[in-house]
């Protein structure tokens, strides 16, 4: 998971916003509204009744250098999301707000444990603990060069309990058999969106000329204005992604589809499909992707290209907007692969689910093909 806010609400649809009447742009699919890859869910359940239902321990791509004038800090969290935590962490060490750095945002009703780094320089480093009364313990602090990057990841282990179970139970082993074989879509979690899609409302709103506001209506500053572009930028990628597994196609490869190697950012362009090919994605070496837009020509060809292009016609404005925001094209995997899924009943209707997810996933993507919550 990378942002903070609660699971969506059950808005099936949502109201076009400012701008739509003078674009024709149709509402979005909201993410309780995404077709399923799997057949329909087979149970219903509560989620996040506490915030020790919903552990997260991030992985991060390397090590501790060992010497620098930064301090690595691996942190447990309760109840608190990550920009105030290091807003926390950057009080007590007197420095500046940009002087700390994370590699990814974790929920805030949860327990995560996850890296910041602040740039200490030759301050004093401070007790840590004075902040255990908010909600962080600093598990480990080490020397470390440079701040901390975002996206710097290898991934996230989950460890959820999941309430009030009930429904097809006696089916769950085969769908997690079925997910752990041939994967979940890849779909942006609703907390890319912010709560009840506030985020995607303000980027529709910015994107087609009002000015950009935060929630309060005062003028959003720049944090929050990338806030928008994410949020527009994973909606277009959601409504490919949604297309495909409508057509069948999301987990095969198409003429001119952008394939990625799984398990790293290295895509490459497969104008023509063989039997190589063929036999590459099925085993899950090479995985089919989707659109991140931006300024740019297409990176994909053929019927990917015009596939995509048919799918993200009514948003024009928004990609106007995002190219001229300076993004750029990139893409992202259509297929997500949970790594070690598993499952424990330690109580007739409560149920643990553990698993890990390369990073930038979400574990909502997961659980939405299991049942629906609340």
């Amino acid at each position: 998971m990378s942002a903070q806010d609660p699971p969506p609400g059950a808005d099936t649809a949502v109201a076009p916003q400012p701008g739509d009447s003078a674009i024709g742009t149709p509402p979005w699919r909201s993410f309780r509204t995404l077709p399923h890859a799997h057949g329909a869910p087979l149970i219903r359940f509560r989620l996040r009744s506490q915030p020790a239902d919903f552990v997260v321990d991030e992985v991060l791509a390397f090590g501790p250098d060992g010497d620098g004038e930064h301090r690595l800090l691996r942190v447990r969290k309760t109840d608190a999301n990550t920009d105030w935590v290091a807003r926390r962490l950057a009080g007590l060490a007197g420095v500046p707000h940009k002087a700390v750095g994370y590699a990814g945002l974790k929920d805030r009703f949860a327990v995560t444990t996850q890296w910041f780094s602040v740039h200490l320089g030759k301050r004093p480093e401070p007790d840590w603990t004075l902040l255990a009364g908010d909600g962080i313990e600093v598990l480990e602090a080490h020397a470390h060069k440079r701040k901390l990057r975002r996206g710097v990841l290898a991934g996230n282990a989950f460890d959820l309990v999941l309430r009030d179970v009930h429904g097809d139970t006696e089916a769950l082993a085969a769908r997690i058999d079925t997910l752990a074989r041939e994967g979940v879509p890849n779909y942006f979690g609703p907390q890319r969106f912010g709560r009840d899609e506030g985020n995607l409302h303000r980027a529709a709103a910015m994107l087609t000329g009002a000015p950009a506001e935060d929630d309060r209506g005062r003028r959003a500053d720049r944090h929050l204005m990338g806030l928008y572009l994410s949020a527009a930028r994973s909606q277009l990628f959601n409504e490919v992604l949604a297309a495909r597994v409508e057509r069948g196609d999301w987990h095969s490869a198409l003429p001119g589809e952008r394939l990625q190697l799984r398990g790293s950012h290295s895509h490459f362009l497969a104008e023509t499909i063989d039997e190589r090919i063929h036999a590459r994605v099925a085993s899950g070496d090479a995985q089919p992707t989707g659109p991140l837009l931006g300024a740019g020509e297409p990176l994909t060809a053929a019927e990917v290209a015009a596939l995509e292009a048919h799918i993200t016609a009514p948003f024009a404005q928004w990609q106007q907007g995002l190219a001229h925001a300076g993004l750029k094209q990139e893409r992202r995997p259509l297929v997500l692969y949970p790594e070690a899924l598993r499952l424990h009943w330690t109580a007739p209707d409560r149920l643990r689910i553990q698993f890990s997810l390369p990073a930038g996933s979400y574990a909502t993507a997961l659980l939405r093909e299991l049942g629906d919550w609340e």
